[in-house]
């Protein structure tokens, strides 16, 4: 009887950690939310487009409303926020730099479906305007329509 129940508390174990890790085996970020009606579980993301270019000129008005529309807005149709922002970064040439900026909200719901294009359009971004970097940050939260 003793070994049948360090069995099942070792399986009550391995199952406990498996929940808690994913298939990597690394833990999973925050606990998975419990949201009050009509609130469902999403994820925000917002990403950060400097609009400096390497040659010294800046993404315009125009560019980035071309970007937005042909690449960004078919990705995720259901809405989405633009926000004027400046940005400083520290560059790979160890100088810090200061831009206007571009911050672009989303909430989702289908996750973790969302982050393959999410991924496109920063590598999107990054190609067509020469960017080191577009900064991406994720959380969770309880959203509705």
């Amino acid at each position: 009887m003793a070994l049948r129940r360090r069995l099942v508390t070792a399986a009550m174990v391995a199952i406990a950690i498996a929940a808690a890790t994913g298939r990597d085996g690394l833990a999973q970020a925050g606990p998975v939310l419990a949201c009050v009606a009509p609130l469902k579980p999403a994820v925000s993301v917002e990403l950060y487009f400097g609009r400096g270019k390497p040659d010294g000129g800046e993404v315009s008005d125009t560019e980035w409303e071309d970007f937005l529309a042909t690449e960004v807005t078919p990705r995720f149709p259901d809405g989405l926020s633009v926000i004027e922002v400046m940005g400083q970064y520290r560059g790979s040439s160890g100088r810090v730099v200061s831009e206007r900026s571009k911050r672009l909200h989303i909430v989702v719901f289908d996750t973790p479906a969302h982050s393959a294009r999410i991924g496109e359009i920063i590598d999107l971004y990054r190609r067509r305007f020469g960017q080191e970097s577009v900064l991406r940050t994720e959380r969770s939260l309880c959203a509705a329509l």
